[in-house]
């Protein structure tokens, strides 16, 4: 019974994370500005948290690097299951222009598994909270598959 209001209350009033993996910060200026009374994502329910072990929905901006994908992987793997992964932006999701360098490894599909993309450079903040929402739909099918 208490398990079932905890795994109710994940779905509802979920906490996320953000990581950029380096980039322009174009992502990232439109991330927080989710943030702001004008898109108020507060307004599902939704908490930005600093510490992945509270998290259940990780959102990722930038390339993803040599260097950056141990960091990225070391948060997912620090978040409780089940969990969501957003892919933010043109970069988050192949490398953007700066997927020819010779130290960007692409996407942030090449590390983790994604289950929403938002595309675009940078993507408006609208773009950016429905793919929020999309992964709080896939957060919550998640939760009844595990039972």
């Amino acid at each position: 019974m208490l398990k079932d209001f905890i795994r109710s209350s994940r779905a509802k009033s979920p906490w996320i994370i953000h990581f950029d993996c380096g980039s322009c910060n174009g992502c990232d200026i439109e991330t927080l500005a989710c943030l702001t009374p004008l898109y108020d994502v507060e307004r599902f329910g939704i908490v930005n948290v600093g510490n992945p072990k509270h998290a259940d929905v990780l959102l990722v901006t930038g390339t993803v690097n040599h260097r950056n994908k141990h960091v990225l992987k070391n948060l997912y793997d620090q978040m409780p299951s089940p969990k969501a992964v957003v892919a933010i932006g043109a970069c988050g999701l192949t490398g953007g222009v700066f997927r020819e360098a010779y130290n960007v490894l692409g996407g942030v599909d090449k590390v983790l598994p994604v289950d929403v993309y938002v595309p675009g450079c940078p993507p408006k903040p609208e773009a950016i909270i429905d793919g929020v929402v999309l992964a709080l739909k896939k957060f919550a099918e998640k939760q009844q598959a595990a039972g």
